[in-house]
């Protein structure tokens, strides 16, 4: 068999082959090499800030810190809301093995109700889990005590201490103040609306009511922040840089609060108990607000019965709020400036000015009042006077001094409704006042085209009638009395009730600057002081309505009663308080300056189903003037109750 020759290799090629080879590879590994570096490049140099930046995204956080909350003084530098350190309960979901384990041994330790556990699930939620979420506020020293000596059978769970708003006054100032309770998801929305967000992110209360709601911002400061270094699972590590916050400013109000107490005091019967021996307090319903006129700050604004702000600002639970919203005196309202009540005869020397500017009356006209008006050439019920036979004959000061209907009834027959509330509305009523808190009505000045709008008729000649004695459908509230009065003793300069005096930032006092509305112009001076001396005349006339009350007092005023119908009465039905049950007696309304020649207050009140407002409200007023303009001889039981009060509020 022929044997296969064997080739002889040729390394010449197989050389060149694997040249051309490892060249080609050389090559390609050069090209590789070369993207991955260009490739390094781009992200090392060209991309570094934007990788360094989101890795220090992952890497440090920013951790908002919260100001503290500026104070409230009264006038005198009282201190009328606080910042007190107050402990919570608080649970890391994270740290807790077993959750309902936790909350059970937490009620037989703490009192931990089921109530409270729903509340910490719900924020519990909405929070990240390496946060620590409360489940038990305003915790005790004793609770405190109690649960460091039992921690260790806890993890997860710990006492943290807090700043949180006090009002050492509780109740008395509710209406003025207002309170700050937890942000909610109405205001984070309002926040967000308002771009304010992002200075709330580390906060958890804001105001809700009163001084607290319309200063927020002033109040609140700004916010500071830290910035700090976490891990991958959001722990933080260490702090790298701390931005302060900065604290809210201070402010003092007009208020003041021996005034305030005092006249709280003038609303309140005190009883001792005969069986337990024990006093029995009970807040009489109505509002009282005392004015200065010269600018229009409020000295006291009470609305009773009132309720602790404090119970809103640790939450307040589901069933304490109810009792309120049930409670029938309704103390969540605040009566001086949501209160709505017929202005009754406190406007009568308002409507004077207007009639006397009009030409409808002089200072010499005189009608005869035989107890009853009836509408010019109709046969129409006749509009009763107070005074069943009637007052004689009438001008207008004795009209004012001794509150005859019938004369205004025919100036209101006169005048018109179109007129009337004209000028009524230059006096404040239908329009919001102006005053410093959101919590307002602006009541009701009656038009013909409200009318229309509200019950779709016409207005009827006869619908204007009782506006004239401030009846029908007119309504104001007792603020909006109180600003028309400053309006008529200042003779029509328009002024807002203001409760901010002073804004303090830095330890520098700077008065609040406050713009006047439009003048009641053209207005004859000798027309303010007509109505003027009808008020004296009230207080002071041989037959003025309020003459018993401020008898003998060692300065002069004046002033205006009024009582408000709660319903109406048919035409021959007699009005009797002792034979109605007491939600339907008239309400008694009074408003008085003081001194009379340069008046330094000014006082309004509603006194609710009260009665007559000569008889009840004079004499409330009376004691408001002596109290603020006299020394007295003897010592006041009310002034020793606010002095104990004001005494056991600074201990």
């Amino acid at each position: 068999m022929r044997q296969k020759r064997t080739q002889i290799r040729d390394h010449r090629a197989e050389s060149a082959l694997f040249f051309r080879r490892a060249l080609v590879s050389f090559i390609g590994i050069v090209v590789l090499v070369g993207i991955l570096l260009t490739n390094l490049y781009h992200i090392q140099i060209q991309e570094h800030e934007d990788y360094q930046t989101r890795s220090n995204d992952n890497r440090i956080k920013i951790v908002p810190v919260a100001p503290n909350r500026g104070l409230i003084y009264d006038r005198n530098g009282i201190l009328l809301a606080e910042n007190r350190p107050v402990y919570s309960l608080e649970i890391t979901s994270e740290k807790v093995p077993d959750r309902q384990d936790t909350f059970d041994r937490l009620k037989d330790l703490m009192g931990v109700t089921d109530e409270q556990i729903e509340r910490f699930e719900r924020e519990r939620r909405r929070t990240r889990r390496f946060k620590s979420v409360p489940i038990l506020n305003q915790l005790t020293e004793e609770q405190v005590a109690l649960f460091s000596v039992n921690q260790h059978r806890f993890p997860g769970v710990e006492v943290k201490a807090y700043l949180k708003r006090h009002y050492p006054y509780g109740e008395a100032l509710t209406h003025v103040l207002g309170y700050v309770a937890k942000i909610n998801d109405r205001d984070i929305q309002r926040l967000e609306r308002e771009e304010k967000i992002n200075n709330y992110k580390a906060t958890r209360d804001i105001g809700k009511l009163g001084v607290e709601r319309y200063y927020e911002d002033m109040l609140h400061g700004t916010s500071g922040y830290q910035e700090v270094e976490v891990n991958s699972r959001g722990r933080i590590i260490r702090t790298l840089k701390y931005v302060p916050p900065i604290p809210g400013n201070d402010i003092k109000l007009n208020i003041d609060i021996e005034l305030q107490l005092y006249v709280q005091e003038l609303l309140t019967e005190r009883k001792l108990d005969p069986d337990t021996g024990e006093e029995l307090i009970k807040r009489r319903r109505g509002s009282v607000i005392v004015m200065d006129p010269r600018d229009s700050s409020v000295l006291a604004m009470v609305s009773s019965p009132s309720y602790d702000p404090n119970l809103f600002v640790h939450g307040i639970s589901g069933a304490k709020y109810r009792d309120l919203l049930n409670d029938k005196n309704r103390p969540l309202v605040n009566r001086v400036t949501l209160g709505i009540y017929p202005p009754a005869s406190t406007i009568k020397p308002m409507i004077a000015v207007a009639a006397l500017s009009e030409g409808v009356i002089t200072t010499r006209t005189t009608r005869n009042d035989p107890g009853y008006w009836r509408i010019p050439n109709s046969n129409s019920r006749p509009f009763r006077d107070w005074l069943r036979w009637g007052h004689g004959k009438v001008n207008i000061y004795k009209a004012i001094e001794e509150s005859v209907d019938t004369f205004f009834y025919q100036i209101a027959y006169d005048m018109g409704i179109d007129r009337l509330s004209d000028w009524m509305s230059r006096f404040g009523f239908g329009e919001y006042t102006g005053i410093d808190i959101h919590e307002e009505s602006k009541a009701n000045m009656p038009t013909r085209e409200w009318k229309q709008a509200r019950f779709r008729q016409p207005w009827y000649q006869g619908d204007t009638i009782p506006v004239g004695i401030g009846q029908g459908y007119w309504t104001a509230t007792p603020l909006q009395i109180a600003k028309a009065t400053t309006v008529l003793v200042n003779q029509g300069r328009v002024q807002a009730p203001h409760l901010l005096k002073d804004i303090i930032a830095d330890d520098v006092e700077r008065p609040a600057v406050y713009d006047d509305f439009p003048p009641i112009d053209n207005v004859d001076p000798k027309y303010w002081e007509v109505a003027k001396q009808g008020m004296y005349q009230v207080l002071y006339g041989p037959r003025g309505t309020a003459r018993r009350p401020f008898y003998g007092t060692e300065y002069k005023a004046g002033g205006k009663s009024g009582s408000a119908q709660v319903f109406g009465l048919a035409e021959d039905q007699e009005y009797n308080a002792e034979e109605l049950e007491e939600h339907l007696r008239d309400h008694a309304l009074f408003t008085a300056f003081a001194p009379f020649d340069k008046p330094e207050i000014v006082v309004s009140m509603v006194l609710e189903n009260a009665g007559g407002g000569s008889s009840n409200g004079g004499p409330v007023a009376r004691r408001i003037f002596d109290h603020m303009l006299l020394k007295p001889e003897k010592p006041d039981p009310l002034v020793e109750i606010v002095d104990k009060k004001i005494a056991e509020v600074s201990q």
